[in-house]
């Protein structure tokens, strides 16, 4: 309702100050009035007409009052100090179409972004190298991912979801080292294990800390981690054999555990086939073409292809200007200004060693052009893992099945990866814009936040031993490589048993598989609901208590609130729906208020859209959370000082059943989009 009034006001005063004024404005700013007495909208586009017009904003803004014609279901304009504008909204109205559920969906999305386009969109989230088990920093990254698939579709954009899978890389190669030399195991060995261990990702979490101490034990022990890397790379061997086969198990594992969440993936790409189907070679090919790379002949970087940091040309465009060296394997010293010639670029990004091997950023780049459809190669795809509700999960290879969805060739793309990753994506960014991909490079977003640590008081419920000098700490980092950390299974586990101890405590007159469910649901709101509620730049220090308190701005306080709504309507024998649907006197009941309390419930439930919006231009999905916590505070302010059920004007009655039915609507809808769903009972 909000963000639909709020489009159409735009819209309606753009349109007045092309006739009146002859002035195209392409962006109406609307904001919201400090207090919701002043109204539910507020322009200040006086304040920008005022030197276009030579006139004072408030001359202006009268002007514009004064013959602007109201867009439907506004009441009036005012002009406020030195020339705002404020707009009210008839209350009876957008009440009445709320109700209704006419605008509860983003119907169109406007504005800068990667989601301004057309086409579908592509969220590459959770990414862990399938090494070891997940842990809970790759929990926040999931849920982000997640969340924001979910807010993309419920403002109607096609998503892919995909999950790139580093099977290639240090890690995998340094579990491989751990079976061969520390445990001795052969392919077989590996085989019946993997068989025979129900949580064979946790069992490669302790070699994983062991190989780690191996290496610093004695230097001479990285030999075998170049040697594993060589060989996983090139394929066709036994150690590359291991790989595949403990990567594969420790994957499924990864899939099985972000399910718990209602985590899906739509495809799982692999580095071993972006290097074994060429990909990179394609790239590479593009690269050295348009100048991107050159070969650089002296200095650090001697004998390695490079990438130059952009300049701007006079016009303010990013140009590309190799230093001395060769580019596409010929001089190009004609090229160079004079200030090029003193010498090598020191701080020039190495894409392929000397010793010939790309490195990560390389393949990045290959993969990205491949996501945009501009590299003219594909994977293979074949089938990889069934969810419980049947849906398929696909995973590349080199010779796949002829039947499977197409992926790739996307119109924009979100890359939900740590900041700790701000200078290769950027590196890629950049590379697609010096190969001229500049509209697609304007459509990635790197989609970055921060780790995830532990409370010392939560590390202590953990079983962990906290040295006295941790305790002091306000947080503690984990570390996989030393094996200090929380593997997010674990953490589900202690969530639910804590959650289902209070469900046990409050309602024992229900049977265990009912206790269970309803535990589960808690756990995984409360989760969900902390991983989300700090602003993606902030490290967050997870605590059990803080997270499951049924107080204070958490997830089971918003799930408390759509229950205390559903036990009004099962108190009251009325369906929500019904409530809804029924006829009441907005008009009436919304005039005989003294103050703005249930006006302002209403018009907070109005803005979940908005919000959603607000979550996607931003790429920040806290603006959901804070939403739902608000939504769920107010409607707890009014459920304490209205008694709905025995309220004696039956017509008043049905405005505060409509009041309570709509929030619970709405707190259902934005929980939805956050992913997580209401017990029948807390």
């Amino acid at each position: 309702m909000y963000l639909e009034q709020q489009k159409k006001l735009a819209n309606r005063v753009r349109a007045f100050l092309r006739e009146k004024y002859q002035i195209e404005l392409a962006n109406v700013v609307i904001e919201q009035p400090p207090k919701v007495e002043m109204g539910e909208f507020a322009l200040p586009l006086s304040f920008e007409l005022a030197k276009r017009l030579r006139k004072s904003p408030r001359k202006i803004a009268e002007e514009i009052v004064a013959e602007l014609p109201l867009p439907d279901g506004f009441e009036k304009l005012e002009v406020a100090g030195a020339g705002y504008i404020n707009a009210r909204l008839k209350r009876e109205i957008a009440a009445r179409v709320l109700a209704n559920g006419e605008t509860t969906a983003v119907e169109s999305h406007e504005g800068e972004g990667a989601a301004n386009v057309s086409g579908k969109i592509l969220v590459e989230h959770t990414s862990i190298n399938p090494n070891k088990a997940a842990h809970i920093g790759h929990l926040r990254n999931a849920i982000l991912g997640d969340t924001f698939v979910r807010l993309l579709r419920a403002a109607g954009h096609p998503v892919d979801i995909q999950n790139y899978i580093d099977n290639t890389g240090v890690q995998v190669a340094d579990v491989v080292v751990g079976f061969l030399y520390l445990e001795k195991k052969s392919k077989q060995d590996i085989v019946e294990l993997i068989a025979s261990t129900p949580r064979f990702d946790y069992y490669c979490w302790d070699l994983y800390a062991r190989v780690s101490r191996w290496y610093e034990e004695d230097k001479e022990h990285l030999k075998a981690r170049l040697e594993a890397l060589h060989a996983i790379e090139h394929g066709g061997n036994d150690m590359a054999e291991a790989a595949e086969l403990i990567s594969s198990a420790v994957l499924r594992r990864h899939l099985e555990t972000m399910d718990r969440l209602d985590i899906e993936y739509d495809f799982l790409p692999r580095e071993s086939e972006i290097l074994r189907l060429h990909f990179w070679d394609a790239a590479f090919q593009q690269l050295k073409e348009k100048g991107v790379l050159y070969f650089e002949t002296e200095g650090k970087n001697k004998g390695c292809w490079v990438m130059k940091r952009p300049t701007t040309s006079k016009s303010g465009d990013p140009t590309f200007s190799p230093k001395k060296g060769e580019r596409m394997g010929h001089p190009a010293e004609e090229t160079l200004g004079a200030e090029e010639k003193s010498g090598p670029d020191e701080d020039a990004k190495v894409i392929v060693r000397s010793n010939g091997t790309v490195g990560y950023v390389g393949k990045d780049i290959a993969y990205h052009l491949w996501k945009f459809g501009l590299l003219g190669l594909d994977f293979g795809y074949r089938k990889f893992y069934r969810y419980p509700n049947g849906t398929e999960v696909w995973i590349s290879t080199e010779h796949g099945e002829s039947d499977h969805p197409h992926f790739g060739s996307v119109a924009a793309i979100y890359n939900v990866i740590d900041s700790r990753q701000a200078d290769p994506q950027n590196t890629v960014i950049e590379a697609l814009r010096l190969l001229g991909y500049t509209e697609q490079a304007a459509h990635y977003t790197h989609f970055s936040y921060e780790m995830v640590a532990l409370t010392p008081r939560c590390a202590i419920e953990l079983g962990y031993d906290v040295s006295e000098e941790d305790r002091a700490k306000s947080y503690i980092e984990v570390s996989g490589r030393k094996g200090f950390g929380v593997k997010a299974d674990d953490l589900l586990d202690a969530l639910i048993a804590a959650a289902r101890k209070e469900v046990d405590s409050r309602h024992p007159e229900l049977d265990e598989q009912e206790r269970t469910r309803i535990g589960e649901q808690i756990a995984i709101g409360a989760l969900r609901y902390f991983m989300l509620k700090f602003t993606k730049q902030s490290v967050i220090a997870f605590d059990f208590k803080e997270a499951l308190a049924f107080e204070g701005e958490t997830g089971p306080y918003a799930q408390y609130a759509v229950v205390r709504a559903a036990n009004i309507f099962r108190k009251a024998g009325v369906d929500p729906e019904q409530a809804l649907a029924t006829g009441v006197d907005y008009e009436r009941y919304f005039a005989e208020e003294s103050g703005t309390e249930i006006w302002e419930l209403w018009l907070l439930a109005g803005k979940t859209s908005f919000v959603v919006e607000q979550c996607i231009a931003t790429t920040e999905p806290a603006f959901a959370a804070k939403h739902a916590f608000q939504l769920a505070q107010l409607f707890n302010n009014f459920y304490h000082r209205h008694h709905i059920l025995t309220e004696a004007d039956e017509g008043r009655k049905k405005f505060l059943l409509a009041t309570a039915a709509v929030v619970r609507r709405e707190l259902i809808n934005v929980l939805g989009v956050m992913g997580i769903t209401v017990p029948p009972v807390m």
